[in-house]
């Protein structure tokens, strides 16, 4: 597995995840606190998150299938992009368990 696909899971998931948190907090000042200009940041925010989830989870099938993950696995890191923060704290757990895979796979350097 190359380290492009992990880098490319990570980005996804932090924008994914950070899209979700605004999503959320446009929503409340939507629909909580009554807000002038809210639907219109929630409806931008909504697109967004969408339409990058999707991307999102092409990325994250891609990861789990060069990773070899059972489809429970697959699933957890799936719908982590649609729970507030979960996204977050499911990268950084695949990205500890995968960085060392990464590593091991990249052959080293020889100095001349």
């Amino acid at each position: 597995m190359k380290k492009s696909v992990l880098t490319r899971y990570r980005v996804l998931a932090y924008t994914t995840g950070v899209l979700l948190v605004l999503l959320c907090l446009s929503m409340i000042a939507k629909y909580g606190l009554d807000m002038d200009g809210a639907a219109d940041f929630t409806r931008v925010v909504a697109i967004a998150h969408g339409w990058l989830y999707v991307v999102y989870l092409v990325f994250a099938f891609d990861l789990g299938s060069k990773a070899k993950w059972p489809v429970g696995k697959q699933l957890w890191v799936l719908i982590a992009g649609t729970i507030p923060t979960a996204a977050f704290f499911v990268e950084r757990k695949i990205s500890h368990e995968l960085e060392a895979k990464v590593a091991e796979q990249t052959p080293a350097v020889a100095e001349a």
